[in-house]
C-alpha cells in the first residue's frame, strides 16, 4: 500500500486556488488582435450568421464594436421596437431612475452653468438659441445707458453679461466652434 502524501490544502493561507484539481498551468486564450498579449475573453462574431468568433481583450472588443450598426436592414418601426425591448431588459444601465427626481442635476451642466441659467431666467434644459435671445432681451432691459445712475441696474447688467459668458464658453467647449 502506497503512503498517502500530504496535501497543500491545509492551514491558512491556501497554497492553491479553491477547486483546483492539479498543479498544471491554466490555459489562457490571448487576444486575437495582432501583437496584443492581453487575455482574450470577449467574443466577437467573425461574420453574420457564423458561429466562429474572434476573442478580444476589452480594449480591442470596444474598438471592434465601435462602428457596429445593430439596426442595419430594419425599418424604423422594427428598430424602435428592438431598441425598446433591449432597453426594457437593461433598466439598471439605461436610466438610473433614482436620480431622475433631481431635474437639472443630470450631469449635463455644471453648477456655474445652472446659476447662469437662473440669472438669465431660463429653464435647465434651454438650448443656446434660447440663451442668446434671453441675454439680448435682458441686456437691453438692464443696460446702464437706459438706467442712468442706477447702481442696481449696472450690477444686474454685469451679472447678465457674466452669465452669458459662462454659457457661451460651455457651448464652445461642447461644439468645438467659436461663437
Amino acid at each position: 500500500m502506497a503512503k498517502p502524501t500530504r496535501s497543500d490544502d491545509w492551514g491558512f493561507p491556501r497554497w492553491r486556488a479553491y477547486g483546483a484539481k492539479g498543479r498544471a498551468a491554466a490555459r489562457v486564450r490571448l487576444c486575437d488582435r495582432d501583437g496584443c498579449n492581453e487575455v482574450g475573453d470577449r467574443p466577437a462574431p467573425k461574420a453574420p450568421n457564423n458561429p466562429e468568433r474572434w476573442m478580444f481583450c476589452e480594449t480591442h472588443a470596444a474598438e471592434y464594436n465601435k462602428n457596429w450598426n445593430y439596426f442595419a436592414g430594419l425599418t424604423a418601426e422594427e428598430a424602435a421596437r428592438r431598441a425598446a425591448e433591449e432597453e426594457s431588459g437593461a433598466s439598471a444601465f439605461r436610466s438610473s431612475a433614482h436620480y431622475a427626481w433631481g431635474g437639472p442635476g443630470d450631469g449635463t451642466r455644471s453648477r456655474d452653468e445652472m446659476r447662469a441659467l437662473d440669472t438669465l431666467e431660463l429653464e435647465s434644459d434651454a438650448d443656446f438659441k434660447a440663451v442668446k435671445s434671453a441675454y439680448r432681451r435682458l441686456a437691453k432691459e438692464h443696460h446702464p445707458d437706459r438706467h442712468k445712475g442706477e447702481k442696481e441696474a449696472a450690477k444686474r447688467f454685469h451679472a447678465i453679461q457674466a452669465a452669458y459668458d459662462v454659457l457661451k464658453r460651455a457651448e464652445e467647449r461642447k461644439t468645438g466652434a467659436k461663437l
